[in-house]
């Protein structure tokens, strides 16, 4: 890196204006026209040097958040560990950041870990940032409440909080990989590069900002979005920062959970999957974020190894790079949906009903993930109904595949039966009865929309965690009993 950036003029590089989303560019304009400095950043900028088509475009400006929000009615104010601004539009949100840095006058504070919960803990009062507060002494001023420090490390030196503003220069240097800082500027349509990431996109490599061992112990989740740009880019991992990553793979497990749920779609959902799992897998790190899962794939099932993930990321490719949008809970289904019947059927085989079965199945799922990968309720659930639907494709008689055909959750319990069916071999034969059946029944779209709002209707009534009541059943009267 040096200390003065490089410049790539237009006529050196292949942006041009028209393939940027023209509400990036309003919201460009108008800050410059504001008086303020702003630049297109990050994955955007990437992209779009690689010929690629954005997933969005942020902006990195001088102006702090509260004066965005005064230049743009339209602008939502967000995020605790750093501010940041949501410029909405009809069918877009552009993120907006002020230049941040790492480097700050303020003493630095240091929160401790929690070893057992696995994932940061908010300052106790061994180290408090604020004096207590006490009663006010009667004719005096209340005293005033401290500002919360702008920059919080851990004992081990994760970044907790993150508020301290910078220069372009100190916010190119502060993000994670090279050719994630590259800024696009409208002024005069140049590139400005500050960490020499133009270079590493022509070898194509990812490469870490800095000393390696320093940046992903501040920031684990690095490491993950290392093996995510590899995989999606086609790109190697810088040699340095490859073996940092291996070095210090198991501080993933220190990652907000809740944030690794947002990870891991990222990682599985863009259409490079399976190639992304077979990074994790080589790098170790998917047995950190899924160990119970890693443990199963290694064992063998009859003299055969567990490849049901595997496949069922090559179909979830399949999907994306068709333009067919995924839900997470249907990549859940899909990646842990063996191993998951597997429990119940160990759980059957016990004694246990099978609607129980499954329940605690999917249950000790999810408590063996959430301290990784924080599920949300309404995602295990979906999985659930998935999994409870396939014995409902065995009904082919009377009413009752044209009631399951109705019913909401259909068409995604039905491409688990395809994927499944295809994998293994079995049900062919049902899956093709079913075809037919829906070919010769279409539901038409008002139907399936007022399914799903009944749906939705039932369960915004019903109290979390309140299972529905069941109507009681009709009973007619006893044989021999005297007729009324």
């Amino acid at each position: 890196m040096s200390d003065q950036p490089v410049i790539i003029p237009r006529s050196d590089h292949p942006i041009s204006r028209k393939w940027i989303s023209q509400n990036a560019i309003r919201v460009l304009y108008r800050l410059k026209e504001s008086g303020h400095l702003a630049y297109l950043v990050g994955g955007g900028v990437r992209d779009l040097l690689l010929g690629r088509e954005p997933k969005d475009f942020d902006i990195a400006t001088d102006a702090k958040p509260n004066e965005i929000k005064k230049i743009f009615r339209n602008c939502r104010l967000i995020g605790r560990r750093f501010r940041l601004a949501h410029v909405h539009f009809h069918d877009e949100i552009i993120e907006v950041a002020t230049f941040r840095s790492n480097i700050t006058d303020e003493p630095e504070l240091e929160a401790p870990l929690d070893p057992s919960a696995g994932s940061i803990t908010a300052p106790g009062p061994a180290i408090a940032t604020e004096p207590a507060i006490t009663a006010p002494v009667p004719g005096s001023a209340a005293p005033e409440r401290p500002r919360p420090p702008r920059m919080l490390k851990t004992d081990e030196g994760m970044i907790l909080r993150d508020n301290v503003f910078g220069t372009p220069e100190q916010d190119a240097i502060r993000r994670d990989f090279t050719v994630n800082a590259l800024f696009y500027g409208i002024a005069d349509y140049s590139v400005i590069d500050y960490v020499g990431g133009m270079e590493d996109l022509r070898k194509g490599l990812i490469r870490i900002i800095g000393d390696p061992v320093v940046r992903f112990t501040e920031d684990p989740v690095r490491m993950v979005r290392a093996v995510r740009f590899a995989a999606v880019l086609g790109f190697e991992i810088e040699a340095k920062t490859y073996e940092a990553l291996l070095e210090h793979k198991d501080k993933i497990a220190l990652a907000s959970p809740a944030r690794m749920y947002e990870e891991v779609q990222k990682l599985f959902l863009l259409g490079e999957g399976e190639k992304t799992f077979q990074m994790l897998r080589h790098t170790g790190m998917f047995g950190v974020l899924f160990p119970h899962i890693n443990a199963w794939i290694d064992t063998e099932e009859e003299g055969f190894p567990h490849v049901w993930v595997g496949k069922a990321l090559e179909w979830v490719d399949t999907c994306v790079q068709s333009g067919r949008k995924v839900q997470p809970y249907i990549l859940f289904c899909l990646m842990f949906g063996q191993y998951i019947e597997m429990k119940a059927a160990k759980l059957r085989s016990g004694g246990m009903a099978p609607l129980e079965a499954l329940d605690t199945a999917v249950s000790e799922f999810l408590t063996e993930i959430v301290s990784r990968v924080q599920v949300p309720r309404k995602v295990a659930l979906a999985i659930r109904e998935i999994l409870w639907n396939q014995g409902r494709f065995e009904k082919t008689q009377g009413k009752a595949p044209l009631y399951f055909l109705r019913r909401p959750g259909f068409a995604d319990a039905f491409e688990y039966l395809r994927f499944t069916s295809e994998l293994t071999g079995e049900r062919l034969d049902l899956r093709a009865w079913w075809k037919e059946f829906i070919k010769a029944h279409p539901v038409t779209p008002g139907e399936a929309a007022q399914a799903q709002e009944k749906k939705t209707a039932a369960q915004a009534r019903r109290p979390e965690g309140q299972k529905r009541r069941r109507r009681p059943r009709r009973r007619g009267p006893k044989p021999g009993a005297p007729k009324t």
